[in-house]
């Protein structure tokens, strides 16, 4: 104590200080454990007390039979946007010159300059020559007294469509899919797009490039390829195409691939030489696998509208077509052309392309389709 203070009287200054910061920091601890003790009174029980909690339970069953409802609760699933859906949104353009005419058409009294207008509408949206047709019915149905005008127009518009026909689904391995049409159509891309789906299916797949004229076609087809997943077969610039797709069937069945989608040059159908070519691809392809190809699929961009048919009847003379890939559905108004597909050619359509996304080529459905084309909101 002694010299405590003799230290303080030496350098009173320094020992205030020194004694100040003493007291904050006793102070501070004393805080700091108080709170501690707070806290712990607040923690759940340890280990050991839980186990004793557990074997105060007067029936132990019990605890299976909370375990067991747990597990019995079923999983939550994200809803999946139906086809009406996907289609009604997917047609926005057709839809605003439709719809909307058909309501200020239907909405008044149906007289011949009534049915005029929606002959015109018909024609505008790409409906051809089947709109004089349709037209007709409707007046012979509003002479009857049929008041749901509306309704005969759905009708008869699901009729011409017939029943949808998807993709065949593979019996053969490989399953090999031809794919034509002009360049610009969006044929790459739907190949790129049918590969993704077949991989996501659990098939093995392979894409051959066949377009071997066009510069830059087999590398496009390549970026497609890996971002799918799936093999790809290539020849030189320029090369024999069916030299190509020899290739790729030779390496398919070696390796057991399941899906076989063969890229073509994108010809004009008008091109004697070119189809010609086509021609011999398709002798290639049937002196390996006879009962090949399996699926002939002609890409149509719609945005050309009655031009598509002349595309289609040029291809369909060449080689047998299955179906066809309407592209670019969402971005036109002229989405009655899959009408005159059906009705005069014959060639269903199996899918259509309705957005820019790997997951926007959809099986087509008729019933969708008509609605989305002349309904105002969508029908579940």
């Amino acid at each position: 104590m002694e010299s405590l203070i003799a230290l303080l009287q030496a350098n009173s200054v320094e020992a205030m200080v020194g004694l100040g910061l003493l007291a904050v920091a006793s102070w501070a601890f004393l805080k700091k454990s108080s709170s501690t003790l707070k806290v712990k009174d607040q923690l759940p029980q340890s280990s050991e007390q839980s186990e004793s909690s557990a074997h105060d339970i007067e029936d132990p069953e019990k605890l299976d039979v909370v375990e067991e409802a747990k597990a019995e609760e079923p999983l939550v699933e994200a809803k999946k946007e139906s086809d009406r859906s996907i289609f009604f949104r997917g047609l926005q353009k057709s839809r605003a010159l439709i719809s909307s005419s058909l309501t200020a058409i239907f909405g008044g009294k149906i007289d011949a300059e009534a049915l005029e207008q929606l002959e015109e509408l018909l024609i505008y949206a790409d409906v051809g020559d089947l709109s004089f047709e349709i037209v007709e019915r409707l007046g012979k149905a509003s002479k009857q007294g049929e008041q749901d005008l509306k309704g005969v127009l759905k009708e008869r518009l699901i009729d011409l469509l017939g029943e949808d026909e998807p993709l065949r689904p593979p019996s053969h391995s490989p399953h090999v899919i031809l794919v034509v049409g002009v360049n610009g159509s969006g044929k790459t891309t739907t190949i790129g797009k049918l590969a993704h789906r077949y991989q996501k299916e659990g098939k093995r797949v392979m894409v051959a490039a066949g377009d071997t004229f066009r510069a830059g076609a087999a590398e496009q087809l390549k970026v497609w390829a890996e971002r799918s997943g799936a093999a790809f077969v290539e020849g030189e610039e320029n090369a024999d195409p069916s030299s190509v797709v020899y290739r790729a069937i030779d390496k398919a069945r070696s390796t057991g691939v399941d899906v076989l989608i063969c890229d073509t040059a994108g010809r004009l159908q008008a091109n004697q030489p070119l189809m010609d070519e086509l021609r011999k691809m398709v002798r290639v392809i049937q002196k390996q696998l006879p009962e090949a190809p399996h699926e002939g699929l002609l890409v149509l961009d719609s945005t050309i509208g009655q031009n598509a048919l002349f595309q289609a009847e040029g291809f369909g003379a060449t080689v047998e077509l299955s179906g066809v890939v309407l592209t670019k559905l969402d971005g036109t108004a002229k989405g009655g052309v899959v009408f005159s597909i059906r009705k005069r050619l014959g060639i269903p359509v199996k899918m259509v392309g309705l957005g820019e996304g790997i997951e926007d080529l959809r099986d087509f459905n008729g019933a969708a389709f008509v609605d989305a084309l002349i309904e105002d909101s969508p029908i579940e």
